[in-house]
């Protein structure tokens, strides 16, 4: 008979060796790195990991998705509030390759993430047995590194490197592939965890010559502009970022996904770049004449057209990622390395500076954008609700420390620009693949890795419905999450650019949706519709004072759309406000 034993997460390291399936090692070096909330479905090739699941209830939670996309995106949305790893869990053949989709998120918006799917039998690969599909194969262009295990006495040493690789450096998910009968076979297990592996550099050692070029460029400006992206939040840099900015006085500019590392009212905020970004940035972006990206890769929804993206400035790239470096934007100082020790190590070498002229430049831009296109928004005078008054009514409830996770659509970039983040990891959403359905599922890890935060999910009526089953998720589990469905009847945003693009030829983007307010009682969660201007501050609170999950429906105006707006191939100099 197995022997049976208790062991602590603390004494993985230091256990005697023993004899245990490939499951129970599956198990157990979830344990050792800390694992305490895993998303996934089972299924016949993953049976074995589930069966010890079942014995270790009291020391991991697994939660049981209704689709395996959404135990990728909550594994995604624990990811991104906590900064731990996310788990996820699936089986072979379709339950694998459900998987793929918020892989490859995790992929391009820098998420760790770990999945592990089952496979068939090591005698059966390559057969077409049932439910086998060559997911590495699959898997290879969206994973940062992944790895199939055929017997059991590899599981300890993967399961390491794994956990490592999709957290260290810049991260990103990793997917191990185990047959079934590894997680069947027994092995002497010890686990160790991974702190190395040969030929991986997961942080570039930063050049001092480097550092002092950079200082030197930035202390000589005299319009500097600072943008900066996730790996700013990533790297746990906050501090070292608001005290490099607050010394030299820059105007800092944010990607989406680098939203909430300063507080939205911060002085030096001076709003989000990119297509649907604030005016100021945009403009002057191609009117500073230093630079300075922190943690961003200049991508192509930031930049506009690149040959005309910031041709004046000389820029400099604060980046972990060496391949990210002139990929897209030439560079004149590329300062490689950890965003939070770099930074530490330029704060010293800057001179204090304010820059009130060139600030003034934003102010009076921003002027342009309240009167064109924010007032509009925020405080409409036509019949119909807005998307913008229904995030200041948020933001007045939630006093700007709520986490917002959105999904993708008009609301994602109205969500964007007008919620208040004053606590950093506060924006969570689909950046650079654009994935709908992302908010739900991934609203639901947010809060469960963060149960003391108020977690609002901004979702537009079309992917909603893409993972819409996953209120059968917050059922089940009781997560009291906030759910917002901001319903104007189209697929928004490209309805816009048919609108604006398409000489208004809607095709396909008219969507009849179904009784949105029956659905979530049917899963017995509490929901109310706003379709008047008067009962939407009422619907907020009690949204907000709930302590339960919530779904809250509000009908907005069916052809708004969201400006200012870079169209495409345009540069970013030519945003429109209208």
């Amino acid at each position: 008979m197995k022997e049976t034993q208790t062991i602590e997460k603390t004494d993985i390291k230091t256990q005697v060796t023993e004899r245990i399936s490939g499951s129970e090692a599956v198990v157990r070096c979830l344990l050792a790195e800390g694992v305490d909330i895993l998303y996934g479905y089972p299924g016949g090739a993953i049976m074995p990991v589930y069966d010890e699941l079942y014995k270790y209830q009291d020391k991991i939670h697994h939660v049981l998705t209704r689709h395996e996309q959404g135990a990728t995106h909550a594994a995604q949305g624990y990811a991104r509030i906590s900064g731990k790893v996310g788990v996820a869990i699936a089986t072979s053949g379709p339950g694998a390759t459900n998987l793929i989709t918020g892989i490859a998120d995790a992929q391009i918006d820098s998420t760790p993430m770990v999945c592990i799917t089952g496979q068939v039998g090591s005698h059966l690969l390559g057969t077409d047995a049932f439910q086998e599909t060559d997911i590495i194969g699959i898997s290879t262009p969206v994973t940062k590194w992944n790895h199939q295990v055929t017997k059991a006495s590899e599981i300890p040493e993967v399961l390491a490197k794994a956990f490592y690789i999709a957290k260290s450096g810049r991260p990103g998910p990793v997917l191990i592939d185990i047959t079934k009968d590894a997680q069947f076979d027994e092995f002497d297990f010890k686990y160790e965890k991974c702190t190395g592996i040969r030929s991986y550099i997961p942080v570039p050692k930063t050049n001092t010559t480097a550092l002092k070029a950079a200082a030197k460029l930035i202390n000589e400006a005299k319009k500097p502009l600072v943008v900066w992206g996730q790996g700013i939040i990533l790297g746990e840099a906050e501090a070292e970022f608001k005290a490099v900015i607050e010394k030299s006085g820059l105007p800092s500019a944010w990607t989406i996904l680098g939203a909430s590392a300063i507080p939205t009212s911060h002085r030096l905020n001076v709003g989000m770049v990119g297509m649907h970004g604030n005016y100021a940035p945009n403009v002057l972006t191609n009117e500073c004449d230093v630079l300075i990206a922190i943690g961003m890769r200049f991508d192509d929804r930031v930049t506009g057209n690149l040959a005309t993206y910031a041709k004046q400035a000389k820029v400099i790239h604060f980046e972990i990622d060496p391949a990210e470096i002139d990929k897209n934007v030439k560079t004149e100082v590329a300062v490689l390395g950890d965003a939070k020790a770099s930074l530490k190590a330029l704060l010293p070498l800057l001179n204090e500076n304010s820059h009130h002229e060139w600030h003034q430049k934003f102010k009076d831009l921003y002027k342009i954008e309240v009167e064109k296109v924010i007032n509009g928004d925020l405080n409409p005078t036509k019949e119909g609700l807005t998307m913008g008054e229904v995030l200041k009514e948020i933001n007045n409830q939630s006093k700007g420390k709520a986490a917002i996770v959105s999904d993708v659509g008009q609301h994602q970039m109205i969500a964007c620009r007008y919620a208040e983040f004053n606590e950093t990891k506060s924006n969570i959403t689909s950046g650079g693949l654009g994935t709908m359905g992302f908010a739900l599922p991934a609203a639901i890890g947010a809060k469960m890795a963060a149960p003391h935060r108020e977690v609002v999910a901004i979702i537009g009526d079309g992917g909603y419905q893409m993972t819409i089953q996953e209120l059968g998720t917050i059922f089940q589990t009781k997560v009291p999450v906030k759910i917002v469905v901001l319903n104007n009847d189209f697929l928004g945003m490209v309805r816009q650019w048919q609108q604006l693009f398409f000489d208004k030829r809607y095709a396909s983007t008219e969507i009849q949706n179904p009784n949105f307010i029956t659905i979530a009682e049917g899963y017995y969660i509490k929901a109310k519709k706003v379709t008047k201007r008067e009962d939407l501050a009422a619907a907020v609170k009690e949204m907000m004072d709930a302590k339960e999950a919530y779904f809250l429906e509000v009908s907005v105006e069916k052809e708004d759309n969201v400006f200012p707006m870079i169209p495409t191939g345009a540069s970013v100099s030519d945003i429109r406000l209208s």
